[in-house]
């Protein structure tokens, strides 16, 4: 395993853990989503998980 390839999946991880315990489940949905569209080149899915994490972490400020 490669240090790059490590080091990108602790970053993964930690992010991931940093959205749930600050924002929730649907902080830690956007993230996923967002990941998995850019992975996966799509378009819609990471526009979809960018959205949700906009509103998740603005919707404090919102209120």
């Amino acid at each position: 395993m490669s240090v790059l390839t490590l080091l990108s999946a602790v970053v993964v991880i930690t992010l991931e853990q940093l959205a749930q315990w600050h924002y929730g489940p649907a902080g830690l949905f956007g993230l996923i989503l967002l990941a998995v569209g850019a992975r996966a080149r799509n378009a819609t899915c990471s526009s979809a998980g960018g959205v949700l994490l906009a509103i998740t972490v603005a919707g404090p400020a919102l209120h």
